[in-house]
């Protein structure tokens, strides 16, 4: 007797390649690994600073008033969870986690040697190790398209959130039409030599440009945080789409 026919293992996508989902993590936590202690020289060469600017508008939109808590999910090396300290103050509380253990360390010493102590958790951002409805904001930043399981974790970050309280999700999104070509040749020719020179790491830079790519459009995730609960979903694009700063609400 013939044994049936096992079912394929579910795929995602990691760049440009299909590979099992129980394997995307481990390949993200590898790229993330070798890029750890470079990681912020690298952002600010690749968006000539800009994602400065991009994260003090995620902070302007993100609404947190003194005494309240907030979540930093893919927190890496600490800069909005230090921006978001400031704002919560010393009544509040911001708690900072990453999947990634090598960018957890690396931004609790940079906050540590700013005067900064905040409570650090390393966790999976689908599975998170909090009460529902114990944070007023959440955040992530540049994260959210390294996830195996989108829509998992934006369900996540809904229940944790009190009613009333607000997710934004600050992401490299779909690009000006007219540019696209030009950007085309600065993601897939200057990010992986840039990453090679900087970094010594060509390959992990090259999988950025291509997760950039795989990542859902701004109108895309937009309907995906409706669809698991949030309301009053918006999204605004900087820098022709290059990025883009979605916030949604649990009411």
């Amino acid at each position: 007797m013939e044994e049936p026919v096992k079912p394929d293992r579910p795929t995602t996508h990691f760049g440009y390649q299909q590979v099992p989902e129980t394997e995307k993590a481990q390949r993200v936590a590898q790229v993330f690994d070798s890029v750890a202690s470079r990681y912020d020289v690298m952002n600010d060469l690749m968006s000539g600073g800009l994602h400065r600017l991009w994260k003090r508008i995620l902070i302007e939109r993100c609404g947190l008033r003194p005494g309240e808590r907030a979540l930093d999910l893919a927190g890496g090396t600490g800069d909005i969870s230090a921006l978001l300290r400031e704002r919560v103050g010393s009544g509040g509380q911001v708690v900072m986690t990453d999947i990634n253990r090598e960018m957890l360390r690396n931004g609790r010493d940079r906050l540590l040697d700013a005067g900064v102590a905040l409570p650090i958790v390393q966790c999976d951002a689908e599975a998170l190790p909090f009460s529902e409805r114990s944070f007023d904001c959440v955040t992530i930043a540049f994260g959210l398209r390294n996830v195996t399981r989108k829509e998992r974790a934006l369900a996540e970050m809904r229940r944790v959130l009190r009613v009333g309280g607000r997710a934004l999700v600050l992401e490299f999104s779909q690009v000006w039409q007219p540019l696209r070509p030009l950007y085309d040749v600065y993601s897939f020719g200057v990010l992986p030599w840039l990453g090679k020179l900087v970094a010594g790491d060509a390959r992990s830079y090259r999988y950025l440009a291509e997760s950039i790519r795989m990542h859902p459009g701004q109108e895309q995730l937009r309907d995906m945080m409706q669809g698991v609960g949030f309301e009053r979903v918006d999204y605004l694009n900087l820098t022709a789409g290059v990025v883009a700063l979605h916030r949604g609400y649990r009411l």
